[in-house]
């Protein structure tokens, strides 16, 4: 699914118009940047949490060369789903079923 097919998703889930339903998700994916630029975690409950992961600098092995390199530090986004987002894609002859992982209690 593309952002044009999760905006008309959003407008006929909501009753939205399609320009309100862009609008949503733009300012929804801007404050989810802007919270991670400022360091913040984005905890959303029942579907997953969006964090910055900072990597330290380290050494490693060029394969190609059997070298020792030096790997410069990174900051990345990464996102954690929770366990309720979960789904198994299992392929039949006729359809597809999707079956959700509740958490167990």
């Amino acid at each position: 699914m593309n952002k044009t097919e999760l905006i008309e998703k959003i407008a006929a889930g909501a009753g939205l118009t399609k320009a309100d339903s862009k609008k949503a998700l733009d300012a929804t994916i801007a404050a989810i940047k802007g919270a991670l630029v400022a360091g913040d975690k984005v905890a959303l409950v029942g579907f997953g949490t969006f964090s910055v992961n900072k990597r330290p600098a380290r050494e490693g092995i060029n394969p190609a060369t059997k070298q020792k390199i030096k790997i410069a530090a990174k900051i990345r986004t990464g996102n954690d789903r929770t366990k309720t987002c979960s789904v198994t894609i299992t392929p039949s002859p006729n359809q597809i079923r999707l079956q959700r992982y509740e958490k167990s209690e």
